[in-house]
């Protein structure tokens, strides 16, 4: 009987670390609609919390202290029924190896985001069909970050979550909603997606396993060692951008990267810092207060 026991609890466990890849927190702001504690908001809030957190996203194992801590914020501008309209802030960072630190990894802004919710309606999600904008919406982000993640640990390591994501896009793309169709502006879930299952932008994500893995997490053990793959990290980034100048996963990139380089670069051992400011002057000039600021 013990060992039956025994094994019961093991089960559990295992599927308890295989089901948790994300470490999810949700905030809902709702002033703008001047009802913000309506009790519908409380609820979602706790729905999707739940959702993100519980959903198995994944076939891979997950230890705890490996799941991903990531931000949702989702606000509200205007709600009538079960028709809601707002914005959708969606964050996420990667611990650095032997390190306390968090990296910022994934800095999305949704714009266009819509949806029908219904207060207690279960929230599901199934690659194969297009049943809720809700559900698509953070299923889509979901797999982003996941596979950015990975990408950070292993060369194009986030392929399958990509691919994943790009399947969202296509089950979207015939509903009535925007952000999942070519049409749908520069700055769309859609963009964003084609461009990073691109060949084109190969060298983006080459980018993100030289800085992340090569750069970061060589730091304990050799930080002006680490500081130099960051900057080749940078120089990949500008022949990205070279091609496809101010791209979308560029602008991305530097929303969630520009105070980490700065700081990175604003002390500790001396490199040659001339040709990275060059190129980061170049890649995003809209930085440029950030980058005055490296001076090593």
């Amino acid at each position: 009987m013990r060992n039956i026991i025994t094994l019961f609890f093991c089960g559990l466990c295992a599927v308890a670390i295989q089901a948790q890849e994300l470490n999810a927190t949700v905030t809902i702001d709702a002033e703008q609609t001047g009802q913000p504690n309506y009790q519908v908001f409380r609820t979602l809030e706790d729905q999707l919390t739940e959702f993100l957190n519980n959903t198995t996203w994944t076939n891979r194992e997950f230890k705890n202290q490996e799941r991903i801590d990531c931000n949702f914020t989702l606000i509200i501008s205007s709600f009538e029924s079960t028709s809601f309209s707002g914005s959708l802030q969606v964050q996420s960072s990667r611990t650095v190896f032997n390190s306390t630190y968090d990296s910022p990894m994934y800095n999305y802004n949704d714009r266009q985001f819509n949806f029908e919710y219904s207060e207690f309606q279960p929230l599901v999600f199934n690659i194969n069909t297009f049943d809720s904008n809700l559900v698509s919406v953070l299923a889509y982000h979901v797999y982003t970050l996941i596979g950015l993640d990975a990408d950070s640990f292993a060369p194009n390591g986030g392929d399958e979550f990509f691919v994943i994501a790009k399947q969202i896009v296509n089950n979207a793309a015939s509903s009535n909603f925007s952000g999942w169709k070519a049409t749908d502006g520069s700055q769309s879930r859609y963009r964003y997606n084609d461009a990073i299952v691109s060949n084109v932008y190969q060298e983006y994500r080459d980018a993100l396993y030289t800085y992340h893995r090569l750069g970061l997490d060589k730091m304990e053990s050799n930080t002006r060692e680490g500081k130099l793959k960051i900057i080749d990290a940078i120089a990949q980034l500008k022949s990205v951008n070279d091609r496809r100048p101010n791209s979308y996963l560029l602008r991305t990139f530097f929303d969630a990267k520009s105070d980490e380089i700065t700081s990175i670069f604003s002390g500790g051992p001396q490199v040659d810092i001339n040709t990275l400011v060059t190129n980061l002057n170049r890649i995003a000039p809209t930085r440029r207060s950030n980058w005055s600021n490296i001076r090593l």
